[in-house]
């Protein structure tokens, strides 16, 4: 069966990109540590599930993931879908894609808030911060952020500007940011830019930007259709100092009140 060759083939190759990591730590443990491998049915079990898995959601992204991500962009950006009465409309007018600024709000925000990596780096930031930081109010904030950032790269998109002015643009203010950010906030922050692209963000987010560079006339795939990963890792750094400040500036205001008060 046609399915079976392509879930041995990605098998194959799932195997041999994790060969590496295997070596790696076996070459560690055996020849520079010089000890017994811990636990090792354990550890093969789930290094077994791990390549499964993997091969599971590499079938997936095909099959799946990065085909709707090309349809929806493709009927977004649609003549038919854009025209509104008998007058023509012109695809190279960014007002006229609303709705694909609004669908890349949703689909960023949605990827990321069920991204596993940051599921995870926010119950750590939880746990070592004696439950000061909230998993939810940091998984909203970043995936505020990449939903931001999602529009801004769609915009870009459409109206075709060079993708290095955002990027400045962005890491001026990230760097504004950080000089007046609370320090206990900085590298969740920085962290929480690096871990949306990731399992799922990265594919639904890859296939929108080519769908949509490929449906609006004048642009490139291979020039325009990427670089919206990059806005994904930018914008989160400011929303979650954004919110560091935020807090602090929320925390001086309620201590300053209360000081009125008892004086």
């Amino acid at each position: 069966m046609p399915w079976i060759i392509a879930f041995g083939k990605d098998f194959l190759l799932t195997c041999r990109d994790i060969l590496p990591i295997v070596l790696l730590f076996g070459f560690f443990q055996l020849l520079v540590l010089k000890q017994r491998i811990p636990n090792l049915t354990s550890i093969l079990v789930g290094t077994a599930y791990v390549i499964i898995g993997l091969t599971l959601f590499l079938l997936g992204l095909e099959k799946a993931l990065f085909p709707l991500g090309k349809i929806m962009a493709g009927q977004l950006a649609a003549p038919g879908f854009l025209q509104r009465g008998a007058e023509a409309v012109n695809l190279t007018d960014w007002t006229n894609y609303g709705w694909m600024y609004c669908f890349a709000a949703l689909i960023g925000f949605s990827t990321t808030i069920a991204e596993p990596s940051l599921i995870a780096i926010a119950f750590k930031a939880r746990d070592v911060s004696g439950g000061s930081i909230n998993p939810w109010g940091l998984r909203v904030t970043v995936a505020l952020g990449v939903a931001l950032g999602i529009s801004l790269g769609t915009f870009r998109i459409v109206t075709g500007t060079p993708l290095h002015l955002y990027i400045l643009a962005g890491y001026v203010i990230v760097m504004i940011q950080t000089c007046f950010a609370p320090k206990a906030i900085m590298a969740i922050a920085y962290d929480s830019g690096g871990v949306t692209t990731s399992t799922v963000t990265v594919p639904i987010v890859a296939a929108l930007g080519l769908g949509l560079a490929t449906a609006v006339p004048g642009r490139n795939p291979a020039i325009d259709g990427f670089g919206l990963i990059a806005f994904a890792s930018l914008f989160p750094i400011i929303t979650v100092l954004g919110y560091g400040q935020y807090a602090r500036w929320s925390l001086t205001r309620a201590q300053k009140k209360q000081q009125g008060a008892t004086s």
